[in-house]
């Protein structure tokens, strides 16, 4: 059984920091393209960042200089760090892991960000 657990949402001010966990159990984690996306009310889900195999990263414009995803093999998760955050980055952040074939997501974390 596949299971993506977020971890490390909460409530940050204006210019705070977060550091997002996601703990995957149940795939080869090396073998995935793993993602944050994230959802704000009446907005779309969109892709945040990204790393696969190799270490290749990907960031959304609206985030890049402030968040940094990285992953770890050994504890097969992958972690979103959040910088210098603003209002518009509140959000439910999603956890993605997608392969060639099969893709899974986690429950969510809650961002929240005070202006």
């Amino acid at each position: 059984q596949v299971q993506l657990v977020e971890s490390g949402g909460g409530l940050v001010q204006t210019g705070g920091s977060l550091r997002l966990s996601c703990a995957a159990s149940g795939i080869f984690f090396s073998m995935y393209t793993m993602g944050w996306y994230r959802q704000a009310p009446g907005k779309q889900r969109e892709l945040v960042a990204s790393i696969t195999l190799g270490s290749s990263t990907n960031y959304a414009d609206s985030v890049k200089g402030r968040f940094s995803i990285s992953g770890s093999n050994a504890k097969n998760t992958v972690y979103l760090q959040m910088n210098s955050l603003k209002p518009e980055d509140a959000a439910v952040y999603y956890c993605n892991a997608r392969g060639q074939v099969h893709e899974y997501w986690g429950q969510g974390t809650q961002v929240t960000v005070s202006s």
